[in-house]
């Protein structure tokens, strides 16, 4: 007999301002401790010592979560120059320390050269020190036994590095990426590039595609937990703060269905729309068109396919179908 879930059925996306020295687990842990929520995940994770922009999705909004790891990224990078780190970040051991002449010879000229060189498509190799899978271990695993394993390399795109402030060792760039891009990579291939070598001393996410809302600190999260009552059952005041669940995928374009095809489709049956969708893609978000409200996501079929009556138009076969309560 399987473990009887504990919590509640509570649905929606809290945006979170991940903070410094904390697990993105660990971070949604708490979070769901404050709702009493009995599922709950992220759309990505950050590494302990970075901070910012963490979406949090709970019950029914995990079904599409996934979705927002495809999305593009920005990050402000701090990056030390003339030290290079077993991790790529301060919290690594120092494997090599450039002479400070060689820094005091660095132009801006040399910065905008290598930005240059590493905007746009590109393959990267993931750190030894992220938590990409080799034969069921993440690859840090292997890093602290001091055993090198093979990685394959990935497509990255690198859509932007703006030069925000350089001052010496200090270097600091907003950098917008495509999914799967390892920022302490990139900036330890940046540092190897400029002949000085260079970590990360500071990281913050500061976007994702598609996700659209209030963001909340910690603090400000534990401050509403403290309105609630557990024990009376009353989370009003936390579940104010729940975002629709589709707040993570807004980039996803919609179609919307009447009140009676959306009944079919939250059966699992393909749904006639409304009117054709804007714009051509290879899911939607389907919406009701009563309230508006997100029900799942979807594919386009052609009429003749579909289990409905065979009049003229386009049906949604759905591919996602969210568990509404209502």
């Amino acid at each position: 007999m399987g473990r009887r879930k504990s919590g509640r059925d509570v649905s929606g996306v809290i945006l979170l301002d991940k903070p410094r020295d904390i697990s993105s687990n660990a971070a949604l842990q708490q979070v769901r401790r404050f709702l009493n929520a009995n599922k709950a995940g992220h759309t990505g994770a950050l590494d302990p010592a970075a901070t910012g922009l963490l979406p949090l999705c709970f019950g029914e909004a995990t079904k599409v979560s996934h979705y927002s790891l495809e999305a593009d990224k920005a990050y402000r990078v701090e990056a030390c120059l003339g030290i290079r780190t077993t991790t790529s970040d301060s919290e690594g051991e120092i494997v090599a320390q450039a002479d400070a002449a060689l820094l005091e010879r660095l132009t801006q000229a040399d910065i905008v050269r290598v930005i240059k060189q590493f905007t746009g498509p590109q393959q990267q190799s993931p750190s030894m020190y992220s938590a990409l899978k080799h034969e069921g271990r993440p690859l840090y695993y292997y890093a602290r036994l001091g055993i090198e394993v093979p990685r394959k390399t990935r497509a990255i795109t690198i859509r932007e590095i703006n030069l925000v402030e350089w001052h010496g060792a200090r270097l600091v760039l907003d950098v917008t990426c495509s999914k799967g891009t390892y920022i302490r990579t990139l900036i330890d291939d940046m540092g190897a590039a400029l002949g000085c070598g260079a970590h990360v001393a500071e990281l913050h996410r500061s976007w994702i595609e598609g996700v659209v809302g209030p963001v909340y600190s910690a603090e400000e999260l534990a401050a509403v937990a403290a309105q609630t009552d557990p024990e009376q059952g009353d989370y009003a005041a936390i579940d104010a703060l729940l975002l629709a669940n589709d707040t993570v995928i807004q980039q996803v374009p919609t179609v919307t269905v009447e009140a009676a095809e959306a009944a079919k489709f939250l059966l699992g049956n393909p749904a006639q729309l409304t009117q054709p969708p804007e714009v051509v893609a290879d899911h939607y978000r389907v919406l009701r068109s009563s309230d508006g409200v997100f029900i799942g996501m979807g594919l386009l079929q052609a009429p003749a396919l579909a289990t409905g009556p065979a009049e003229a138009g386009l049906w949604v076969k759905p591919k996602r179908v969210l568990n509404l309560r209502d």
